[in-house]
């Protein structure tokens, strides 16, 4: 089982939970591919809305991969993103800074921002473990 991090605007993570998928780096299929059913995701969003000003810097979705394949999706306009299908859960919003110095996959604690400018991260399960108490904790 593998443990990712997957980085989107709030809304965009909303979209995905609606619609029980996961799409990465504006739909690009690579790191998609390095996924597996049962490996567990959670998403980031630096932004509350894609191409807005104005930060959130929090961990908005946590999920499941449940499919055994990628596949993609026909959004017109040519354009047609690659996903993954995800079960996630209910959580709340779990903001990075109070918990940033227990993730180890952050090694520069004050360019943070670096760790997540992939799309998609890999990280260890205690990593995953830290972010997924934080968002189930901050329930209400």
């Amino acid at each position: 089982m593998n443990y990712w991090i997957v980085v989107a605007s709030k809304d965009h993570a909303a979209i995905g939970v609606k619609g029980s998928f996961v799409q990465a780096n504006h739909g690009k299929r690579t790191a998609l591919d390095r996924m597996r059913r049962g490996d567990r995701i959670v998403i980031y969003s630096p932004r509350e809305t894609f191409g807005k000003p104005g930060q959130l810097r929090a961990f908005t979705a946590s999920g499941t991969v449940v499919d055994d394949e990628v596949w993609q999706a026909d959004m017109g306009a040519d354009f047609k993103p690659f996903r993954r299908a995800v079960e996630f859960e209910p959580v709340n919003d779990a903001p990075l800074l109070p918990i940033l110095d227990r993730l180890g996959f952050i090694r520069n604690k004050r360019a943070y921002g670096a760790a997540f400018r992939f799309g998609v991260v890999n990280i260890p399960e205690s990593d995953f473990r830290v972010i997924h108490a934080v968002l189930t904790t901050a329930r209400s």
